[in-house]
């Protein structure tokens, strides 16, 4: 409607220009109409220097309108012409849109200092990198990096280059814990880094959780569990070794506390004597043999990690396996996702945990007719899982979390070391086992380490 308006008036004063120049020219050659063609000329030029003001009007308020959008430079007004209703409309139309303009930037603000106040009241610290530029950052993030104040990453190198150090090895995404000192203090920070795209610009969300109590609690808790651990396995030995050096000191004395004679000691006495050395022998090698797995786990040895074809792998465990497992009558069977599937790991340590799981899973088949290990592997995220389930007799839900707890066994004749040494060396791996188990039907153990 207003282009309508602008074109119908532009057309009028384009007639009306036309026709003073006819009349011009009409009385142009009459020199008695001298003072005419005079006024004509002047009415001319006028019409001709108000058509230009018109239409560069239109272009100069059209040219500060999308200056102002620019620049969101709101303040501008389009109220102050004397031009008619035709740029009355435009204007207002024009002051409408900065006005939109201007409630959708004040939404926008307020959204951003909405998110800004949540993101400062979380207790997980939270920064947002774009290439270098530390886009939002709450205050737990400073506290914890002891860099307030600080808005590029380079910086942050700079004041606290062990984390990130730490902090390049994780990439572009995933997990770690990383230790850093702050105010002098040990801390452990659980490190989750995402990446996203927007706009063709990467942007990295970082966030950072001190887990010092929970690290600390769980100390304490393993701890008390291996300390009455050892006290029960020691107290088992230590006991019947009291009880029987009892019994052969009394066996060695008369009733007034003095040696008997050798005439004095049967045969009978001499063989309850040696039966109770026996015992104390048995009981002393089984204690060695407690401390000898107690030193395994303090010395796992460091693992070389490079990168592994996982079928590969499995087919070695496969053969390695396989004898033992058909004279049991199990059947191994092994899945992997893709040949070329890959894992971040160290063969022979690795070896060593999937013989412990599938051991626990040849004791767990015993009773079982049907019997069946499956080795599966597959990627997940930036992951390579392992997993091993047997449908063997189940783990109860109340052993379920104490079956990695050193020492601890659900098999009379386990040493309880095997599933903790495994977690160690999945832990140095920087990976993680978990497992899962539904009594009488399933057993699974989930192994979770980077994929190349």
């Amino acid at each position: 409607m207003i282009s309508k308006r602008f074109t119908f008036l532009v057309i009028v004063r384009v007639v009306l220009l036309l026709v003073t120049v006819f009349l011009f020219q009409w009385i142009f050659a009459d020199p008695r109409l001298f003072f005419n063609q005079v006024i004509l000329g002047l009415i001319v030029v006028i019409q001709v220097i108000e058509l230009i003001r018109f239409v560069n009007h239109t272009n100069r308020e059209l040219t500060r309108f999308f200056t102002a959008i620019k620049h969101q430079d709101f303040s501008i007004s389009f109220n102050q012409t004397p031009l008619g209703k035709s740029f009355k409309d435009l204007e207002q139309s024009m002051s409408g849109i900065l006005d939109a303009y201007k409630q959708v930037k004040i939404e926008k603000e307020a959204q951003y200092h909405f998110l800004q106040f949540m993101v400062n009241q979380l207790q997980v610290g939270i920064i947002a990198l774009t290439n270098n530029d530390i886009v939002i950052i709450n205050p737990t993030a400073e506290r914890l990096l002891q860099i307030q104040g600080i808005r590029n990453w380079k910086f942050v190198q700079q004041r606290n280059p062990s984390f990130a150090a730490e902090f390049s090895q994780i990439g572009d995404s995933g997990r770690k814990l990383i230790e850093t000192i702050v105010n002098g203090e040990i801390k452990f920070l659980t490190v989750d880094v995402s990446t996203h795209s927007v706009l063709d610009i990467e942007n990295k969300i970082i966030t950072l959780q001190d887990i010092n109590a929970e690290i600390e609690q769980k100390e304490i808790e393993a701890w008390h569990k291996l300390i009455r651990i050892l006290t029960h396995e020691i107290m088992n030995s230590i006991t019947p070794i009291a009880s029987l050096t009892e019994t052969m000191q009394s066996m060695l004395t008369d009733k007034s506390g003095s040696q008997k004679d050798l005439t004095d000691i049967g045969n009978e006495t001499i063989s309850d004597i040696r039966f109770s050395l026996n015992t104390i022998q048995n009981r002393s090698e089984g204690l060695l043999r407690f401390v000898e797995d107690y030193r395994k786990l303090t010395r796992v040895p460091k693992p070389n990690i490079g990168t592994v074809n996982v079928k590969t792998f499995l087919s070695g465990i496969d053969q390695l396996m396989k004898e033992s497992l058909q004279r049991k009558g199990i059947a191994l069977i092994t899945t992997v996702d893709n040949e070329r599937l890959t894992a971040m790991l160290d063969p022979s340590l690795m070896e060593q945990v999937m013989i412990n799981l599938i051991t626990n899973s040849i004791s767990a088949l015993e009773k079982v007719k049907d019997k069946s290990i499956w080795l599966k592997a597959y990627k997940y995220q930036t992951y390579t899982i392992i997993e091993v389930t047997d449908n063997g007799k189940g783990i109860p839900q109340t052993e379920l979390k104490e079956i990695f707890i050193p020492f601890f066994s659900t098999r009379p004749e386990g040493s309880g070391i095997g599933l903790s040494l495994s977690k160690q060396i999945v832990s140095q791996h920087d990976g993680r086992i978990s497992v899962s188990s539904i009594p009488e039907k399933y057993t699974s153990f989930y192994i979770q380490v980077q994929a190349k």
